[in-house]
């Protein structure tokens, strides 16, 4: 299974460790279909009509970690589903799942197209 992330799971970063076991395919790039929310500590991402090109990575991840993924994600309590996303070329044509946020983003600061960690926006 292909996943795509963009917030703490990426290298260097907080949950990064729970993608060892997978195999880095590089940098990625959505469609502008979506936007970033920042939640604090983690970050947010939702379809959006008025969407941006998100940033992220690419894993090949094996069952047991995609397993462990949803556990960290939350996707048993709702508070992040893991589905689909559309990836800008040379990943376009690969199905590819990422994981939403399902809360409201009312009242929450916009990431632009990467999250920051240490909560300054970016826009690349």
């Amino acid at each position: 299974m292909r996943v795509f992330v963009y917030g703490s799971l990426k290298r260097g970063l907080k949950l990064h460790p729970l993608l060892a076991d997978s195999h880095f395919l590089g940098t990625a790039v959505t469609r502008p279909h979506y936007r970033i929310f920042s939640l604090g500590e983690y970050p947010g991402l939702v379809e959006w009509p008025d969407g941006l090109a998100v940033c992220g990575e690419l894993y090949e991840v094996n069952a047991r970690t995609l397993q462990q993924l949803d556990q960290a994600e939350g996707t048993d309590e709702g508070l992040y589903a893991r589905r689909e996303i559309l990836l800008q070329p040379p990943h376009a044509d690969e199905y590819t799942e990422a994981w939403f946020w399902l809360g409201s983003t009312s009242g929450l600061t916009d990431a632009g197209t990467n999250w920051n960690p240490n909560g300054s926006d970016s826009a690349g």
